[in-house]
């Protein structure tokens, strides 16, 4: 069977390209392996969300006398209840994806893809899913089976790294998919790396009632955030209960029946061991480039990511890469926004370019952080003459209100034309609030706009303006 653009993942940048490309009069087919929506939608970002979500009721349910209620009873966690809220929401929106991809034509083929020789696709049957579906794959008409597309857009995304020696196992050393679904809470978690996997996972657990202990190899928690966020995140990490080493690697695992023994070490050679029931790994990911045909092909590579131009162009004509599998910043919205700018550019459609330090980055723990552009150290050591604004959220009435005074908003300028550099922002919400300073910063906003722009009163959002008008020593409330 043939088409124009067949792709390789039913993940967030696969069917939002197919969508696209459909809208486009593009004959167009997805090709996946086990469900749609991709990691992000089963196990990734949506269903983590919902855990994280019952983790804040339960931590204001344990709080409510601060908010002049009473609740009768203890409050606790239910592990299964929990986590089958948070399947649901996840069943409900893989089902919203097929309807989407029905609903604009495209046809959905189900099994492994090979790219066999340019404009051509071998599909065989699933041999043994990354992870269990949650659902049997659907009984389609479309599965085994040789198909053509001119364009071929690889688009598999990317699996949890794993360190020699201490490869997850799914029992006592964990993956996010297992921290996904746990049969129990552990009592007490190791997580190795701070990175936004793994301080979401610490973040939730420590909610539930965990002793947590984090491990970051860098001498920062959360390390590609601003210093200065990380540090008032961190403050409000440790407040809540987490311990964290920073500098500090594992080196060595033992297992026992039901825990782990972890050996870490410092930067300045001092060891200690910690042993928890379940540990997590999250230092990273790696994208899923193998047994596609690729290096038949010659597809270029590096570091287990192809490697593409700006509109999703492999080396080899015909083939393109969008998303996880196409490299860092490995985001869901990134990987959507890369497969409109390839299908548009698959057209003539002569899209812009991805700005990577336009897209921006939120982190979903307690307290939130979101950041887009470039931090202030960053922004130094390429040169820029910076001013830097900063508020905290003891200076707006909203946040006092919401019983959420702990956070800060920072925003860096050039010094020399106004224009908005990055924006750093840790509490509550912020995840919300950052979109504002990513339309700002397309829109080649100067801070002469943002000062002049009039924000709600009352809300989070005014912080936003009071970060923008220190930087130009205007500051109101501070």
């Amino acid at each position: 069977m043939a088409y124009d653009i067949i792709i390789i993942g039913g993940g967030p940048g696969g069917y939002v390209a197919a969508i696209r490309a459909a809208q486009l009069g593009f004959k167009t087919a997805v090709v996946e392996r086990e469900h749609l929506g991709g990691i992000c939608l089963n196990w990734g970002c949506i269903p983590t969300k919902a855990l994280l979500r019952s983790a804040e009721i339960l931590h204001y349910a344990e709080h409510a006398s601060a908010y002049g209620l009473k609740l009768e009873g203890k409050v606790s966690p239910d592990p299964a209840a929990v986590v089958k809220r948070s399947r649901q929401v996840s069943q409900q929106l893989n089902g919203g994806v097929a309807f989407l991809l029905k609903k604009n034509k495209i046809d959905v083929i189900w099994g492994e893809a090979v790219i066999s020789k340019v404009g051509e696709v071998k599909v065989t049957a699933t041999k043994k899913p990354i992870v269990q579906p949650q659902n049997p794959v659907p009984k389609g008409v479309l599965g085994e089976g040789t198909y053509n597309a001119k364009h071929i857009i690889v688009a598999t995304g990317a699996r949890p790294r794993a360190l020699p020696g201490i490869e997850p196992d799914g029992k006592l050393i964990w993956t996010y998919f297992e921290a996904m679904k746990p049969e129990k809470f552990p009592k007490s978690l190791l997580v190795m790396g701070s990175g936004a996997i793994g301080i979401e996972f610490a973040s939730f657990y420590r909610q539930m009632g965990a002793e947590v202990t984090v491990v970051e190899v860098l001498p920062q928690v959360m390390p590609v955030e601003d210093a200065e966020i990380a540090k008032v995140a961190q403050k409000k990490f440790e407040k809540l209960g987490l311990k964290i080493l920073l500098s500090t690697k594992v080196t060595k695992v033992v297992k026992a029946a039901d825990s782990i023994t972890a050996t870490v070490e410092d930067d300045k050679g001092k060891t200690q061991t910690i042993t928890a029931e379940r540990m997590i790994s999250a230092v990273g990911v790696v994208g899923n480039i193998e047994n596609l045909g690729l290096e038949a092909l010659g597809v270029k590579t590096d570091r287990g990511c192809v490697v593409i131009d700006d509109f999703g162009r492999t080396n080899v004509p015909g083939v393109y890469a969008i998303g996880d599998v196409a490299g860092p910043p490995m985001l869901a919205h990134k990987a959507e926004h890369e497969g409109v700018i390839c299908v548009e550019a698959i057209k003539g459609l002569h899209p812009h370019a991805m700005e990577k330090t336009m897209i921006p980055g939120c982190t979903y723990c307690n307290p939130q952080v979101a950041s887009v552009g470039l931090t202030e150290a960053k922004a130094k050591a390429a040169g820029y003459d910076v001013k830097v604004g900063r508020f905290n959220f003891t200076g707006n009435g909203k946040a006092i209100a919401l019983g959420e005074p702990d956070g800060m908003i920072k925003t860096v300028f050039d010094a020399k034309t106004g224009k908005l550099l990055g924006a750093h922002m840790v509490g509550a919400e912020v995840t919300e609030l950052i979109q504002g300073f990513v339309v700002a910063m397309n829109c080649e906003t100067t801070e002469e706009e943002l000062i002049n722009t009039v924000f709600p009163h009352p809300t989070l959002s005014e912080m936003m303006h009071e970060s923008v008008m220190d930087a130009y020593g205007r500051v109101i409330h501070q």
